[in-house]
């Protein structure tokens, strides 16, 4: 059992390192789009006009970023469902870093808890209405060119009380994270829900098969706190060789 454990342990210690590395690199590549997204973007909905966007400085407004992210976000979850959340998105890695900071964990099953997930899914019904039938409007005045953070400040002075309410709700949201863990990725995040949705029709996989007998240690050892293949699993690996029965695979799920 202790030689398990010390080879599971070197293990995790190289998948939790790679992930770091992916994320990093995805940080510096749409990290300033991420800023943006909650500071800057005029928008009620970020992400989604980035080519009509008068904001010049914002990475999303290059189309071959815009098209190319939400073409790599829908490609990783056809193959491989919710990993960009695991080992790609910058916003997690910090939700991890905050988790560390959380009393509470919740890494239990409940029904409240089941309930609560659902909440992301809630939130990407906000958003596609918002979007698809208020036709995204825009409620802050895009401050086009300046300094960094005197821009983000302008932002805030000038912009609509809708737009101020919904960036401080997300704000209050993430601070949330140093209180309950991954709380904006595992009951709120609307891209997190949506390829929660996709992750169903995904060819491969982290799943249990039949060998399982429900110990748990793969939800004891997880940050977004689930089992493979269950709401909020993002194939990060971390639960890999946590199972004393060898039940966690990956690849394909029949």
């Amino acid at each position: 059992m202790m030689k398990y454990h010390k080879v599971f342990s070197m293990t995790g210690r190289k998948i939790q390192l790679w992930r770091w590395i992916t994320q990093l690199g995805m940080l510096g590549i749409i990290g300033q789009w991420s800023y943006y997204g909650i500071f800057r973007c005029p928008f009620v909905v970020p992400y989604v006009q980035c080519n009509n966007c008068p904001v010049i400085t914002c990475h999303g407004r290059i189309l071959s970023l815009f098209w190319g992210f939400w073409g790599f976000l829908l490609l990783s979850a056809v193959l491989f469902g919710r990993v960009f959340c695991g080992w790609a998105c910058p916003g997690q890695m910090l939700h991890r870093i905050i988790s560390g900071f959380a009393p509470l964990k919740l890494s239990t099953q409940n029904f409240f808890l089941n309930i609560l997930a659902h909440g992301k899914y809630i939130c990407l019904i906000i958003v596609l209405g918002v979007w698809v039938f208020l036709d995204n409007p825009r409620l802050a005045v895009p401050i086009r060119i300046g300094d960094f953070f005197t821009a983000t400040a302008l932002t805030f002075e000038h912009a609509d009380i809708y737009w101020l309410i919904r960036t401080f709700i997300v704000l209050g949201i993430l601070v949330t994270g140093f209180v309950v863990a991954n709380a904006w990725c595992r009951f709120v995040c609307p891209a997190g829900g949506f390829l929660d949705l996709l992750k169903r029709f995904s060819i491969f996989s982290i799943y249990k098969t039949s060998d399982c007998n429900d110990c748990n240690k793969c939800l004891d050892i997880c940050s977004m706190s689930t089992r493979p293949y269950e709401a909020n699993c993002t194939n990060c690996g971390d639960c890999l060789l946590s199972c004393p029965e060898d039940a966690i695979k990956v690849g394909h799920k029949r």
